[in-house]
């Protein structure tokens, strides 16, 4: 049946697309090019740069930007190791007061950005902040030469914020992997004369050992572009050094060579990332499975695996978010601007159309690739999951430089034909902005629709077709109500994302426009703190929005 039906629609349809190159391949290779162009523009630039200054970077600040930024990728890879999963351990395989509590609480972190929890911590220990002004208080000080405090904007309080934030990474993958290993392994080895540490270090971490380097390798690529916290913590990485080489000494190609470097950096991670997962695999060869019965544990150990998983929670989430509700309360009318209220507004709609665009475009190009008899959008489907590991700033680069160069001759030939001059229609608009969206966040919608597109049986586009219904009816009639969850799921995430993208947005933001991120880190860095906290917590609130949702969805189900 299904190949009669292929080879009605081939031999009804034009020439050019009877050797399996149809509409929907077409659409999901245009898709697919679009995605990866930025990425390829940027090594373009980088190679046949108009000044070559990279002699000039490799004598001077390069080392400096490469050492932190491979610094702060093995201190918060290893950091976020071994908090996420600790705390993954603790509620997963032992019980104790507020486990329940705690448990949904510790992904809460993934909600505050960096930038925010950078500008919660120096507020509240820089000199004049309440931590040293209590200090001086208490014991007689009057100036910083009395007493010793450690340097706050500094590449270690960088490295410590940054892994606060990012831990979540881990811990929710490897507390699956707890959840999913048999009690008959940990029971062999305590009968092998393993205590529970053993138990847990040579039985329990190999095991997980896949999805906590893969939670710590996501973790790294997070950190790698990261702008807002390491600039505020005046810790010059690779990512810094696109804004200087670019916006201040006015070299793109320059811009686009460090860009080019953490282009290697990031498809170092995933090549790792990627052997690391396919050469570790772990199965559970026990016909009698059982899941895993928390340990009871003593009267101050109990209390001790409160505090350990009680700690991450209240640094990465509560810590920041109380110093900016501080911060609001203290003046009200900060909350009545109307710069504010034109941010949240532009965060809004740019969130929104831009989850829009990109779960539709994965929608398609996932079930282009489903239904193409060409393998080449298979293969292209995997490469554009690249744009979300690429940091922000290296997407920004790729963008800009050909949309301005694009803006520049249709400007020139509509003044030469009509002698107006319309300005910049790409950059100088919000378009080059959301493109860059797009590209940045296009993987995550492609890997949802694909995963729930995976979910339905291909017997059932096959009846779809054989009853009358062309491929894009199926797709109406069948796929959409079956994944609509997952649609949902998607938009949200790709939405929270694009409300968070700081890097990108400051590039190519169109002048006096302003989300609420660059909003935040604009009044950050001017040290109004007050003026930024409203802001701040918008962002929190909008990535708290999908695990509400999801949660009333559960409740409801």
């Amino acid at each position: 049946m299904a190949d009669r039906i292929a080879q009605e629609s081939v031999a009804h349809g034009p020439r050019f697309f009877r050797a399996g190159w149809d509409r929907w391949t077409l659409g999901a290779l245009l898709i697919a090019a679009l995605v990866i162009a930025p990425l390829i523009a940027v090594a373009l630039i980088a190679l046949f740069p108009t000044e070559n200054i990279w002699p000039h970077l490799v004598s001077t600040v390069l080392p400096r930007y490469l050492a932190n930024s491979l610094g702060l990728v093995v201190c918060v890879g290893g950091a976020t190791a071994v908090i996420g999963t600790g705390c993954a351990w603790l509620t997963t395989m032992c019980a104790f007061p507020g486990r329940r509590l705690l448990e949904p609480l510790l992904f809460a972190p993934l909600a505050v950005p960096a930038y925010i929890g950078a500008y919660a911590l120096v507020d509240l220990l820089e000199y004049a902040g309440p931590v040293q002004t209590a200090l001086r208080g208490a014991f007689g000080w009057t100036s910083a030469r009395d007493y010793w405090f450690p340097q706050i904007r500094s590449f270690w309080a960088a490295a410590t914020v940054l892994s606060l934030g990012y831990y979540p990474y881990v811990y929710l993958l490897a507390r699956a992997a707890f959840r999913e290993q048999s009690v008959s392994a940990l029971e062999v080895s305590r009968a092998l004369g393993q205590g529970p540490w053993g138990s847990f270090w040579r039985v329990a971490v190999p095991l997980a050992r896949p999805a906590i380097f893969i939670g710590a390798a996501v973790a790294a690529m997070e950190t790698l572009n990261d702008f807002g916290a390491v600039d505020f913590f005046a810790v010059q990485t690779l990512t810094t050094g696109i804004f200087s080489i670019w916006l201040e000494a006015y070299n793109a190609g320059g811009a686009a060579q460090i860009a080019c470097v953490m282009l290697a950096l990031i498809l170092g991670l995933m090549l790792v990332e990627r052997r690391g997962r396919a050469k570790r695999r772990y199965h559970n060869m026990s016909k009698r499975y059982r899941p895993v019965e928390r340990a009871r544990l003593g009267p101050v150990a109990r209390w001790l695996a409160f505090l350990a998983c009680l700690a991450p929670f209240a640094l990465g989430f509560l810590l920041p978010v109380g110093v900016m509700l501080g911060h609001a309360l203290d003046d009200p009318a900060v909350w009545q601007r109307a710069a504010l209220w034109r941010a949240g507004f532009n965060t809004v709609w740019l969130s929104l159309l831009t989850a829009v665009i990109a779960v539709a475009a994965g929608m398609f190009m996932v079930y282009g690739a489903r239904n193409s008899a060409s393998r080449l959008p298979r293969l292209l489907a995997s490469v554009t999951q690249v744009g979300y590991a690429a940091p922000g700033a290296v997407i920004a680069v790729g963008v800009l430089i050909p949309f301005a160069a694009l803006d520049h001759r249709v400007a020139d030939g509509i003044e030469a034909l009509t002698g107006y001059d319309p300005g910049l229609i790409l950059t100088g608009s919000t378009a080059a902005v959301i493109f860059a969206y797009l590209v940045r966040f296009f993987a995550v919608a492609q890997g949802a629709m694909e995963s729930a597109m995976g979910r339905v049986t291909p017997s059932m586009d096959m009846a779809a077709r054989s009853l009358g219904r062309t491929r894009g009816g199926a797709l109406r009639d069948v796929h959409l109500p079956m994944i609509r969850s997952s649609i949902l799921a998607a938009g949200m995430v790709v939405f929270v994302d694009t409300a968070k993208e700081l890097p990108a947005t400051l590039i190519l933001r169109p002048f006096n426009f302003d989300t609420l991120a660059t909003h935040t880190h604009m009044q950050a860095k001017s040290e109004q703190l007050s003026a930024a906290a409203p802001s701040a917590l918008a962002i929190v609130a909008l990535g708290l929005l999908p695990v509400v949702i999801l949660g009333l969805q559960k409740r409801r189900g």
